[in-house]
């Protein structure tokens, strides 16, 4: 089954309210370099497209960037790392983010009971704990707290190191938007935000890819 590309997979969840960073997508390494400015240092660079699904693995994905030097620089070597089976490709240019803690969200369609909406601690703890949380689509508001609730890690949801508790409210809005686009859009296979970052205590969804049917 395809696959979205990451802008076009945020731009499908971000209508029903899956939160996202302030992004652009470009097509040169002058327009990446004026979005950054725009979006203000540190940011980083991705190269997308639909054919694109795992960018970490290719090396397509340019993290920590500051001046416009390295943001060019970072931006004109990774459309030049681009293949024939990509595509048409662009770069994407977001914040640089960072968090001490991570979840993962997402859907996943069970062969035998149907669409899935999923939550879980991501992050490195992420295999070693498998603490995840499933409910069949759709699901309400009160649904979607008791997810937030089954998480075994409750710890990593209070505050944490100087930083204030997760808003398990904001949580359950993205999983609430998730059933929703699933409900609007039978077409979707599946969905993966990973990570989910917490900052300042709200999720923030700053990967997503999107497999259609």
């Amino acid at each position: 089954m395809p696959t979205l590309s990451e802008a076009a997979s945020k731009e499908l969840l971000g209508a029903f309210g899956v939160p996202f960073p302030d992004e652009r997508v470009v097509s040169t390494a002058e327009e990446a370099t004026r979005a950054a400015d725009e979006i203000g240092s540190p940011v980083v660079v991705k190269l997308g497209g639909d054919a694109i699904a795992h960018k970490t693995e290719r090396g397509l994905v340019r993290l920590g960037l500051g001046a416009a030097d390295a943001v060019r620089d970072a931006a004109t070597a990774l459309l030049a790392a681009a293949r024939p089976e990509d595509g048409e490709v662009h770069l994407l240019v977001a914040p640089m983010l960072r968090a001490t803690r991570e979840l993962i969200a997402g859907l996943a369609d069970d062969p035998q009971f149907g669409m899935t909406v999923m939550l879980g601690v991501g992050g490195v703890l992420a295999e070693a704990v498998a603490d995840v949380s499933f409910r069949l689509v759709p699901i309400d508001r009160v649904d979607a707290e008791e997810m937030v609730d089954d998480l075994r890690l409750q710890a990593l949801l209070a505050p944490f190191r100087g930083e204030p508790a997760v808003d398990r409210a904001a949580v359950a809005d993205v999983l609430v938007a998730l059933s929703e686009a699933a409900g609007q859009r039978p077409d979707i296979a599946s969905a993966d935000l990973n990570p989910l970052l917490i900052v300042d205590g709200r999720p923030v969804a700053v990967d997503a890819l999107v497999e259609v049917r």
